[in-house]
């Protein structure tokens, strides 16, 4: 399965993009791994994800675990978590194999230059995400950037300005990727691409930002999905979610309100000692979301409000028609006291009621009988 356009997602009918996390809830075991993509593939997920790091490219000795991380995994230092975490390159290509064999778009977060180049170069991954921690890491969003790929950005803990900054290096490096001729890299060289109208177009065309809460798991309270439509107004910006919340109702509301992209956490067992698994869908769970999330595009429809031909029948039998409400002489003017609203339709519509009174009758009505609309107009409709 291919990455879609990020242009072409979001409201309007459009298909939201399903993203299975899988993340480094395979506890560094291949095996485990490759069973996330069958679990996502089955579930019918269009895109799983890993992570891909180096360890010591990523953080230091003294770096402490977060909270979350704390209470999933016991203390200690992170570099000895995540170095626990970590596949090597290999593990990488057969992922990627498993995703084309079981139909699933392959993707990866890379958390440091060598990653990102182990996906782009050697890998040729169809586009790239860049996670919350590494918004203001604008070494690794500009080379992101001048591999031209697509990016799907996280904005987990950032505030419009930070956003706005990685946004610009995310203009300039994508300018590079076009040959274009563009100054060295400087916040001042990124805030003039993304006041640049054309590379600021160029770059909202290859990016999709994910609201984000960065709380693992994060209580719904937090999750303030209306910033959401903050980042699409803010920035012209096509916009998705990427969900820390346990269970269905947070990414359903998402995908009414118009996210483009949902990424959902993935795990094959919740109980499982790890940074992520608490905060993660079983298989089953990702399933009963995709299905939801299927039936919440499907209701939202094309937005023009009309008569659905699922609608036909009951209002045929619903809606009213003016009828005579005793025996009516032809000639005799309509008065409230001849006539009547009574189902079913067909008839002249309850609301030429008014415009009937004082007419004379064309012939003779029966009582109950429907009458025509007057002459010039439509029953059901407006003037001819």
């Amino acid at each position: 399965m291919s990455v879609p356009d990020w242009s072409a997602g979001g409201p309007g009918g459009a298909r939201v993009w399903i993203v299975a996390e899988a993340g480094v809830n395979h506890d560094g075991s291949l095996a485990a791994a490759l069973e996330l993509v069958d679990a996502a593939a089955e579930a019918g997920a269009d895109a799983v994800k890993f992570q891909a790091f180096r360890a010591e490219e990523v953080v230091t000795r003294a770096a402490p675990k977060a909270a979350y991380q704390r209470r999933a995994t016991g203390e200690g230092g992170q570099l000895e978590l995540i170095r626990a975490l970590e596949l090597p390159p290999e593990a990488f290509r057969e992922l990627q194999e498993r995703c084309r064999l079981r139909g699933v778009a392959f993707l990866a977060t890379p958390f440091d230059l060598p990653s990102l180049r182990l996906l782009v170069e050697e890998l040729a991954v169809e586009a790239l995400k860049l996670p919350s921690g590494e918004l203001d890491n604008l070494q690794l969003v500009l080379e992101a950037a001048r591999s031209g790929l697509p990016v799907l950005l996280s904005t987990g803990m950032a505030s419009l300005g930070e956003v706005e900054r990685a946004l610009g290096a995310l203009a300039h490096g994508y300018a590079e990727a076009a040959g274009e001729e563009v100054p060295l890299p400087s916040l001042a060289a990124f805030r003039a691409a993304w006041e640049d109208r054309e590379r600021r177009a160029r770059a909202l065309a290859r990016v999709c930002l994910l609201h984000c809460t960065s709380q693992y798991p994060a209580p719904p309270e937090a999750v303030n999905l209306r910033a959401m439509g903050t980042l699409a107004r803010a920035f012209g910006a096509r916009v998705g979610l990427s969900d820390h919340t346990r269970g269905l109702s947070v990414p359903l509301a998402a995908a009414a309100l118009g996210a483009a992209v949902l990424e959902k956490h993935l795990t094959l067992d919740r109980r499982r000692r790890g940074p992520d698994h608490a905060a993660s869908l079983e298989p089953r769970e990702l399933a009963e979301l995709v299905r939801g999330v299927r039936e919440v595009e499907a209701a939202l429809g094309d937005g023009i409000k009309a008569c659905a031909p699922e609608e036909a029948d009951t209002r045929r039998v619903a809606r009213r028609s003016v009828v005579a409400a005793r025996p009516i002489a032809a000639g005799e003017p309509f008065s409230p006291e001849s006539l009547a609203v009574r189902r079913p339709a067909g008839g002249c519509p309850p609301w030429l009621y008014w415009d009937l009174l004082g007419r004379p009758a064309p012939r003779a009505y029966a009582a109950e009988e429907p009458l025509e609309a007057p002459f010039g107009e439509l029953p059901g409709g407006g003037p001819a």
